[in-house]
């Protein structure tokens, strides 16, 4: 059974309210992500707001992080509220399709988005619609962002191998391509199971990196990614 926290080395994050808690998945993409010369962030989906806190600790940015979930929201509001950057991060209560701005344009749009497209959904409605695209399908997210991000700017995702692959060709359709992708396994021997794609407005060759999280045994980390997260867990 998951705590009903997880502390980080600069925050704690509360998670009881939340269908789905502190993962792997949302620590890579927070640790991954590519913040030189961002001034505004936009969090799709911010759950207990663990991106939008990691991002807050790595950038002097402007965050906005939106849940349409209720309980998930009121949980991410008391943990920026209790975190140093409360002034940074602006949480709201909305989902991207309601989500307005006016004529403002986001130069970092990030999320850990429903992928499970086709596998059996989770008997818990709450659970369901995080890991489902059920109310955010890849259509409506790609219509988000095209709509949300700056001319310049750039979105970045984190997927299994075989959806990350089928919404590379969608992302195309909406003007925006994949300029780097960080190939996951979990060990070496493993197949590559996660994808984290960048994508911009810019059409260009795709740059390739890997990472393997463990060496070949539960808990035995690999340096890289010792290295890539030793900012936030404590255990590193």
């Amino acid at each position: 059974m998951a705590n009903n926290y997880f502390s980080f080395k600069q925050f704690t994050v509360l998670q009881d309210k939340c269908s789905f808690k502190v993962g792997t998945d949302g620590v890579l993409l927070g640790a991954c992500a590519d913040i030189g010369g961002v001034k505004r962030i936009l969090d799709i989906g911010t759950g207990t707001g663990l991106i939008a806190l990691m991002l807050a600790q790595r950038s002097d940015a402007v965050i906005t992080a939106i849940e349409p979930d209720r309980d998930s929201f009121e949980q991410a509001c008391r943990n920026v509220a209790n975190s140093k950057w409360c002034n940074r991060i602006d949480t709201r209560n909305t989902d991207l399709q309601s989500f307005e701005t006016g004529n403002n344009k986001f130069d970092l749009i990030i999320t850990n988005p429903p992928y499970f497209t086709d596998s059996l959904k989770n008997p818990d409605p709450g659970k369901a619609t995080a890991r489902h695209n059920v109310i955010l399908n890849d259509d409506e997210l790609l219509k988000g962002v095209s709509r949300l991000l700056s001319e310049d700017g750039r979105f970045q995702i984190i997927m299994p191998y075989v959806e990350g692959n089928i919404f590379i060709s969608e992302a195309q359709e909406y003007g925006l391509y994949c300029n780097n992708m960080l190939k996951i396994k979990p060990m070496p021997t493993s197949g590559i199971r996660r994808l984290i794609m960048t994508f911009s407005r810019y059409r260009k060759k795709p740059a390739e990196k890997f990472l393997t999280i463990e060496r070949g045994k539960r808990h035995e980390f690999t340096e890289e990614y010792i290295n890539l997260t030793r900012d936030f867990y404590l255990k590193f």
